[in-house]
């Protein structure tokens, strides 16, 4: 079962991408629409698929595999299932970098990418003071550190909102906080494509470590493997991961947590087994949910990152129940 899992999670992976781009309230044959759009042709087709359905589409996928993959790294690297990736500080230091433009007007010149911008930007400081305060870069440590930025970066951006000057700047900003990939452009994949291919090859790298993790550090260190360094670069990835999702898509909540869980008994427990298809699993469950935003009634449009928190929180009560049973 194991050899078809990643061939059915890309099966599954191209009919949610077929149908997202499908669904919409104009009917559009996607295949032509796709060819317009590749001809530069302005047909109706061509302008909805390119312009409209695409981006959100691509969007989707790839905020998805991003955080289904920083979910399946740092709860390996925690030994943790309960780990989850906000606690890296990333997210709180995107939103805050967000906050920046909302109030201030940052990098206007950027146009729509301004948001995305600095987002990108507050989540490598706070991974900068992150990483210069775990110092030894033992997991705890890592971890410890990245919530304690992440406190201070939320207190920051509390502030902020408190003292909004303008109140429909403040409305604008907790709706972005809420999570969506509607109204974003093909230029925001610049932004998340070079994060996801950083990250995620600094997470593969280190997939050896997290494999012998599992068997504690002691084990790690006498097979040659430094933990130290390799729990840096590991939490460098997640939080570069992280923080481009949320600086480009908002805070989508559970995907990072769950979707590991989902995929552990596929793979044997295996932490380096899992990197792959939660990165597949955590992609097809954000288009998924965001196919499931736009096939509501018409009205105002229910947010991505509601959606996922609620169908989450659930299957996370079920997840808790189920661990205090076994220990039981």
């Amino acid at each position: 079962m194991a050899r078809i899992l990643i061939p059915f999670l890309i099966f599954l992976l191209l009919l949610v991408t077929w149908v997202s781009l499908g669904l919409g309230s104009v009917p559009v044959p996607v295949w032509d629409g796709l060819w317009g759009w590749l001809q530069d042709d302005n047909s109706r087709a061509a302008l909805i698929i390119g312009e409209v359905r695409l981006p959100r589409t691509l969007l989707a996928l790839t905020v998805g595999a991003a955080l289904g993959l920083a979910g399946a790294a740092l709860q390996g690297l925690l030994r943790n299932p309960l780990a989850e990736p906000g606690l890296v500080g990333a997210s709180q230091g995107a939103a805050l970098g967000a906050a920046m433009v909302f109030y201030f007007g940052l990098f206007a010149g950027l146009g729509g990418l301004a948001t995305a911008f600095a987002g990108l930007l507050g989540a490598a400081v706070t991974l900068l003071v992150m990483l210069v305060l775990a110092g030894s870069g033992r997991p705890a440590l890592v971890i410890m550190a990245g919530l304690a930025i992440s406190t201070v970066a939320g207190a920051a951006l509390a502030v902020v909102l408190n003292f909004a000057p303008n109140p429909y700047a403040m409305q604008e900003l907790v709706f972005w906080l809420l999570g969506s990939v509607s109204n974003r452009g093909l230029d925001s994949l610049w932004i998340l494509l070079p994060a996801l291919l950083i990250g995620g090859l600094l997470i593969w790298q280190q997939r050896h470590l997290l494999a012998a993790l599992s068997l504690g550090e002691s084990v790690a260190e006498s097979m040659g493997l430094s933990v130290a360094r390799g729990s840096r670069l590991t939490a460098l990835g997640v939080a570069t991961l992280v923080g481009a999702s949320v600086s480009v898509a908002g805070s989508i909540g559970f995907v990072g947590l769950l979707v590991p869980h989902i995929m552990r008994p596929w793979v044997g427990h295996r932490p380096d087994r899992l990197l792959i298809p939660s990165a597949l699993l955590g992609a097809i469950l954000v288009c998924a949910a965001d196919i499931c935003v736009r096939a509501m009634p018409p009205g105002p449009e229910l947010k991505l990152g509601v959606l996922t928190s609620l169908l989450g929180a659930p299957l996370f009560i079920w997840l808790v129940w189920k661990e205090r049973k076994r220990w039981h």
